[in-house]
């Protein structure tokens, strides 16, 4: 014989077999229809009252689709990584870079006592 407070059947995730009626009835739904560059069809649900949402990610490449299956939108353009090495030197020219270098040592060699040179 097994203890009183066992749960048989249940599987993990299953629900109990109240739990539709206590979170109520399900809001109406409507299916959109989104195409991607290559042609592909998503079409999630929403709540017939939400704001449906003009692009939506495809769910077979992962690439931007729109509503419109003639125009679709196009790709986001993939941006390499840059470094911290690469933003600077973006802002800041070689020359104001020396200059930047030229203050640094000579401070250090203030703080250091030796004489500059």
């Amino acid at each position: 014989m097994t203890g009183g407070n066992s749960i048989r059947g249940m599987r993990i995730g299953s629900s109990s077999g109240g739990a539709e009626v206590e979170r109520g009835e399900a809001a109406p739904r409507q299916r959109v229809a989104y195409w991607c560059d290559k042609e592909h069809l998503t079409e999630p649900s929403f709540a017939v009252d939400a704001r449906v949402p003009d692009t939506w990610e495809c769910s077979h490449c992962g690439l931007p689709a729109g509503r419109d299956r003639e125009n679709p939108p196009s790709p986001k353009r993939n941006e390499p990584y840059k470094s911290h090495l690469a933003y600077v030197k973006e802002r800041r020219s070689d020359e104001d870079g020396m200059e930047l270098l030229d203050e640094a040592l000579r401070k250090l060699r203030q703080q250091r006592g030796r004489p500059e040179g």
